[in-house]
């Protein structure tokens, strides 16, 4: 039976978005098609009707959880801490550590990333620098700081969420003290060094 275009549509967001949530909690190499597919309600035959491969798709998968956790980041504007202090204890929560699967792409994929096909790596960066371009946005400035140091300041603090995001879960089963140690280091840290109220132990 022939769809219409609006649930062709409607399927293909859906095996999109499945392939996000199973990527990220587990791994672009251990989650198959098939798989993918059930999760999205669909059959396995119905799905090079949409993607050509599943690197495809893992391209796709990508982009799509980037947006997802960009977009949620104007809600950060709104709040009494300010963008950047709300983003930093946003990200930086056991609630993000212990749901990798509806969590930033960032953390969940930088340590496999580098092994998977050239389209998902050229996704990954361009999300990667638009996370380092909403960070820099939401430094405060400093007397006498250039554009090449706020940018440091910038990189520096999303590098060291995603490789904190990463220790945490990485710690968690075994130590969580361990864990929400790092949590809670980082949010001291890294609101000193974007100059917000955190670095003065607030969290």
């Amino acid at each position: 039976m022939k769809v219409s275009k609006e649930k062709a549509a409607e399927n293909r967001a859906a095996i999109v978005k499945a392939a996000g949530r199973l990527f990220r909690e587990r791994g672009f190499d251990r989650v198959g098609v098939a798989e993918i597919t059930k999760a999205a309600g669909l059959t396995h035959g119905g799905f090079y009707g949409h993607f050509a491969s599943k690197d495809a798709l893992a391209a796709e998968a990508c982009e799509a959880a980037f947006a997802e956790s960009l977009d949620r980041l104007p809600a950060d504007e709104e709040s009494p801490e300010g963008a950047l202090d709300a983003f930093l204890t946003r990200y930086l929560s056991e609630r993000h550590r212990d749901r990798p699967d509806a969590g930033c792409p960032m953390a969940a994929f930088a340590g496999e990333v580098a092994r998977q096909d050239p389209a998902v790596q050229e996704r990954f960066g361009t999300g990667v620098e638009r996370f380092f371009d909403v960070v820099e946005q939401r430094l405060p400035e400093r007397d006498g700081e250039g554009a090449a140091e706020r940018r440091d300041r910038a990189v520096a603090i999303v590098s060291a969420l995603v490789g904190g995001m990463a220790l945490a879960r990485a710690t968690a089963p075994t130590d969580p003290e361990r864990s929400a140690e790092i949590l809670a280091a980082l949010r001291r840290q890294l609101g000193i060094l974007g100059d917000g109220r955190l670095g003065d132990g607030g969290a």
